[in-house]
């Protein structure tokens, strides 16, 4: 029996466990452990997202912990994988759990796997940025979703043996419930459907990285820009707690108040995001995801940041860097709400099967049953058009 031991903590590690842990579960002679770190532990943030994503129950949950350090998570995972022995460990994303759980393993010379390797902002001041180059450090598998995040693993000097472009898992799950998301009554709710079941035009919009978020002059500026894009169209902002909590620190308005045109509401269940995203005129973020995901869906994305560690959602698919100033910020949002922005196409291996030949490979590598490893995914070549998601 081969036991895998999975790490996630946060709502966007979970999107991204959902499809691994239903493929180990199809296979007979593999194991799944999932340990949920209790970086995000509440219904809003975690519960309702194990529900959606038809994830289990953990078979454990550590303390909640909503801003704990690697430090604070490392010795309690090292507990468990002292009590579980497993033969590998996964990990996927750039938070702090990721980096925790890779950081536990390694001190029990235990392999670690990665999902979303070599992802590089070549931004040092993101603590994500740090995550990523320490947990592929500690990796004996890295699984890239893109081929600038195999190129960064080949230049930092990882052994190519150990590198596998094995699509984006992201991707998977979203293929796996958008028919689920188009049922959902969100717009409805929100008072964004036209008849006929037809969406009202209409901006998403999420922030939520530190960079963003915690300096006050920044967070100001791309609000006001948020102010401006509300007078062309509808803004619906769905406000991730530390967002929250800035904002009223700004002084910029609570749930009941966020400004004209702007709807404000707290985190949303996968589905209902997805439903919005799928229909949104425009999507605003700061979200690596959420890049990924509207590329997928070829809907327009504004990334409020000055660089991407996901470039190829830039050069292939529907983002545009936006950067943070203000004037740019509204510029671009115009552009992309006359239809002016390019329509970008879905990249190689986005196809719904990362998650089939990620755990085929650990399989290969790892599993008493030795199968081959799947041969169609290391660097590839160009990509070819696709049809969109939705």
């Amino acid at each position: 029996m081969l036991k895998i031991l999975i790490v996630a903590g946060t709502r966007p590690n979970f999107v991204k466990v959902a499809p691994l842990l239903a493929e180990m579960r199809r296979r007979p002679g593999v194991l799944p452990i999932l340990v949920h770190t209790g970086q995000h532990f509440d219904r809003e943030m975690s519960g309702c997202f194990l529900e959606e994503l038809r994830i289990p129950a953990p078979d454990f949950f550590l303390r909640p912990r909503p801003s704990a350090s690697v430090r604070e998570m490392t010795p309690d995972l090292c507990d468990v994988m002292r009590s579980e022995r497993p033969d590998v460990v996964l990990v996927v994303g750039d938070v702090n759990s990721t980096l925790a759980g890779a950081e536990a393993a390694a001190s029990l010379e235990i392999p670690v796997a990665h999902v979303e390797a070599g992802l590089r902002s070549f931004d040092a001041t993101m603590p994500e940025e740090a995550n990523r180059i320490a947990t592929d450090a500690l990796s004996s598998l890295l699984f890239a979703s893109e081929p600038s995040a195999v190129a960064n693993l080949v230049a930092e000097g990882h052994p190519p043996e150990s590198i596998f472009l094995a699509g984006n898992v992201m991707i998977d799950a979203l293929a796996e419930f958008l028919g689920a998301a188009r049922r959902s009554t969100v717009l409805e709710r929100l008072g964004l459907a036209e008849r006929k079941g037809a969406a009202s035009r209409y901006v998403l919009a999420t922030l939520h990285r530190a960079a963003t978020v915690d300096n006050p002059t920044v967070l100001r500026r791309v609000w006001g820009a948020l102010e401006a894009v509300a007078a062309e169209a509808p803004v619906v902002f769905p406000a991730h707690p530390r967002t929250r909590a800035r904002l009223r620190n700004c002084g910029l308005g609570g749930l009941s108040s966020p400004g004209p045109g702007i709807h404000l509401t707290g985190p949303l269940p996968y589905l209902d995001f997805v439903r919005l995203e799928s229909a949104a005129a425009l999507v605003m973020t700061d979200s690596g995801g959420v890049q990924e995901e509207t590329t997928a869906m070829l809907v327009p994305c504004l990334t409020l940041r000055n660089n991407t560690e996901r470039p190829i959602t830039v050069h292939e698919g529907t983002n545009h860097i936006a950067g943070l100033d203000p004037d740019g910020i509204i510029a671009a949002a115009r552009r992309a709400l006359r239809g002016d922005l390019k329509t970008g196409r879905i990249p190689r291996f986005w196809d719904g099967r990362s998650a089939r030949r990620i755990v085929s490979t650990i399989c290969s590598r790892y599993g008493a049953r030795r199968e081959p490893a799947p041969s169609d995914f290391r660097i590839p070549s160009q990509a070819a058009p696709a049809a969109a998601l939705c």
